[in-house]
């Protein structure tokens, strides 16, 4: 990824927070010697040395991917910014975003406990806290029929590097025009992108 060093993420644990909060990724590899992604939720471990995912058994991506340098690219929010919000019209539009790419090394989860066990976590992630529903209440057998439709693995995370391109390029006050103008608009991309920017301002 091209990173300007003004937009450069330096800190790991906003890079992770990143990957945990806009953990629906798309992922990169190489298929019949042409690139193919497949847009999937990747969990990082407690220990930060890994990402966990399944393909559909049908997709095809899988099959050769183990070993395979793979990049796993998280989106966080991004929102157009017009340059009728600047003091002058003199200049050009852009766009602010902010995004972690991983690389990695894949190995498929041949284990069916270790596959169970990254379902019911993937699960419990996204179910709110007082959500009635638990993988842990379903038969068995049902679980068991279910995972042979998906195929586990991991990604031994070896380089990772996040940009968070929020018009560090301008002035301190056209950046507050900018915040000004994003926090008026009714959209969540929008008003995440001006956090980020204030939060960036301190």
């Amino acid at each position: 990824m091209y990173i300007p060093k003004d937009f450069k993420i330096t800190d790991q644990s906003v890079a992770y927070k990143i990957i945990q909060d806009h953990s629906f990724a798309t992922l990169f590899s190489q298929h019949d010697g042409k690139p193919v992604a497949t847009h999937l939720p990747l969990l990082l471990n407690k220990e930060k040395t890994h990402l966990y995912g399944h393909f559909a058994r049908p997709n095809p991506q899988w099959k050769e991917i183990e070993q395979q340098t793979v990049l796993a690219v998280f989106h966080g929010p991004h929102c157009y910014i017009s340059p009728s919000w600047y003091e002058t019209n003199q200049t050009v539009p852009t766009w602010n975003y902010v995004s972690v790419h991983v690389y990695g090394e894949v190995e498929l989860v041949e284990d069916d406990h270790e596959l169970v066990e990254s379902l019911h976590e993937l699960v419990s992630t996204f179910e709110a806290p007082d959500s009635s529903y638990s993988l842990g209440n379903l038969d068995p057998a049902l679980i068991a029929g279910m995972s042979k439709g998906v195929q586990g693995f991991k990604i031994n995370i070896n380089q990772m590097e996040g940009k968070a391109k929020l018009s560090q390029n301008h002035s301190t006050e056209r950046q507050g025009r900018v915040i000004r103008e994003l926090e008026q608009k009714p959209t969540t991309d929008e008003q995440q992108i001006a956090a980020w920017m204030k939060e960036n301002l301190k």
